[in-house]
């Protein structure tokens, strides 16, 4: 049985600066195993393709189980399955959520993850092209970016301004309400994951090894210690020890549900499965939260369709400008409150994009343009539980979406928010007709029929394995799995409340600080074994 120091299970977006972060001017091996395949799908890399890469070979594809408050419809949940994980499908928004969701985790229970806690370990990853700033940094290895925006993003701000809200340049600053663009993570107008970013600089490494295409299948333990891992590769069960620590990454839906593979787990759910328990943890798999979105589309007039010349892999986007190639589905967003407490987080995020579609499945043709409405605290829990005792099976999925009638409303005021903002004469001049809902769709039951049809996954899945000290916690406020040793996750499944705003920046934070607190513990350790030598 080959040996490590550590091992890191997913090389998605904690999983590799975890990697990156215990490889660096340090002689400790580590083994970084991951389910899926290198990143050279050249969709991938062209971050306007983005829309098209989940439900692809490097997408887990997961769905949910019928959900009961969206007509029983099964809801698409992608997954990344391949080097760089969730951060090589997405849309490449960096937010970084508000600064009241850190200072509540701290609330809850968890010293050490206030926003001013971890904030430097956001800007440490950052190389952000604006500069440095109070909130910014750019010695990290991760590219920030502006890009240059479509004219009607540029009047999406414009309207938003004009119906009374501020104009923001920077989500991530000292504010986050206001209408601005996004930045994305791209360099060299390619997209930039976690492994573009810390993976594939460090691949040559000597004391890294990753394995690709290793899909783990338990952890190994004697008693509550953790003594390795067990993964198929290329059709062969092997494997591997570990001297120190195992750090789970594999995000919101795998994370918990090896857990439970290993026996660590609700015991009367992992008894029902077969499954020897090892620690009876109850909070495994539940807590799931994540974002849903409501999509608002506008065909675009005839008048601004001008001649195709100089794009040919993207043609239609180059009527907008041939630059947009290197940019995402959502340029512009907009962060409001509803209920006037300007002293709280937003409760909506909007996200707006230079094309036309209303959910998966429904592709709409023409030129037009697509705001999503978003919560940014929706009230909905769902869980991840197993399938079965088969590590190849996908898990069973509930989002509940919409189950809260709070939640109902808010969404119903932001299609009015932005119905309200399209009418302003910053879009005479682009607005076609409204597709969806439709102009015909004005009662709030018939706009509520349209929410449970169209409604979908924000791609922010969290929470599964929630970092706290109560008795559904899974984490302690250091990462390390309760009632065993040497085990840890670090991902975005140890999020005991969604953040505001999308998550792969504070995934990469969590993967910063996780790995700062292995580094820290193992300097513990080393200086106990010195005192004991001496």
């Amino acid at each position: 049985m080959t040996q490590y120091d550590y091992i890191v299970i997913g090389a998605g977006s904690a999983g590799c600066v975890v990697a990156n972060r215990l490889t660096q001017k340090s002689d400790s091996t580590v083994l970084l195993l991951e389910a899926g395949n290198p990143d050279t799908k050249p969709e991938i890399q062209i971050p306007l393709e983005s829309p098209n890469v989940p439900g692809s070979e490097v997408d887990w594809g997961y769905f949910s189980e019928p959900e009961p408050y969206l007509n029983n419809r099964k809801i698409f949940c992608p997954r990344g399955k391949v080097l760089g994980g969730s951060s090589s499908i997405n849309s490449m928004i960096y937010i970084r959520g508000n600064h009241h969701d850190y200072d509540h985790w701290q609330e809850l229970g968890n010293p050490g993850w206030s926003y001013q806690d971890v904030l430097p370990y956001f800007k440490k990853s950052e190389n952000q092209q604006r500069g440095a700033n109070t909130y910014h940094e750019v010695d990290g290895e991760w590219s920030v970016t502006d890009f240059e925006s479509t004219v009607v993003s540029q009047r999406f701000v414009e309207a938003a301004v004009a119906i009374g809200y501020n104009h923001n340049s920077d989500f991530n600053g000292i504010q986050q309400e206001g209408a601005g663009l996004y930045q994305l993570t791209v360099k060299d107008g390619k997209r930039h994951s976690a492994a573009a970013a810390f993976l594939v600089p460090i691949l040559k490494r000597p004391n890294l090894t990753t394995r690709t295409g290793a899909l783990v299948t338990r952890l190994l333990f004697e008693g509550i210690r953790i003594v390795g891992v067990e993964y198929m590769h290329q059709g062969t069960l092997h494997q591997a020890k570990v001297n120190k620590e195992v750090i789970l990454s594999a995000g919101a839906f795998d994370s918990p549900k090896l857990l439970m593979l290993s026996g660590i787990g609700d015991a009367k759910h992992l008894q029902a499965m077969g499954i020897p328990v090892v620690v009876d943890l109850p909070g495994v798999g539940q807590n799931l939260q994540d974002h849903f979105l409501v999509p608002v589309a506008h065909q675009l007039t005839a008048a601004l369709h001008p001649a195709i010349t100089n794009s040919v892999a993207h043609e239609v986007i180059a009527a907008f400008h041939p630059a947009i190639s290197s940019n995402g589905n959502a340029e512009a967003g907009l962060f409001l409150h509803t209920e006037g407490n300007l002293d709280a987080a937003p409760d909506l995020q909007f996200f707006f994009g230079p094309m036309l579609w209303i959910s998966p499945g429904k592709a709409l043709s023409g030129l037009g343009f697509t705001v999503t409405v978003s919560l940014t605290h929706p009230q909905n829990i769902g869980s991840v539980s197993l399938r079965s005792p088969n590590p190849e099976h996908a898990p069973i999925i509930r989002m509940n979406f919409l189950q809260s009638q709070s939640d109902m409303q808010k969404v119903l005021e932001g299609v009015k928010i932005l119905r309200k903002l399209f009418q302003t004469s910053a879009f005479d001049q682009f607005r076609g007709e409204e597709i969806g809902p439709g102009a015909k769709v004005t009662s709030d039951e018939a706009l509520f029929d349209y929410i449970r049809e169209v409604c979908i996954t924000g791609y922010h899945p969290v929470g599964t394995c929630k970092m706290g000290t109560d008795p559904m916690a899974v984490v302690d406020p250091e990462l390390r799995v309760r009632g065993v040793t040497g085990l840890r996750v670090v991902d975005a499944s140890i999020m005991p409340t969604l953040v505001g705003g999308n998550t792969n920046a504070p995934t990469i934070m969590i993967g910063e600080k996780g790995a700062d607190l292995i580094k820290a513990a193992q300097g513990v350790s080393q200086q106990v074994a010195s005192s004991l030598a001496n």
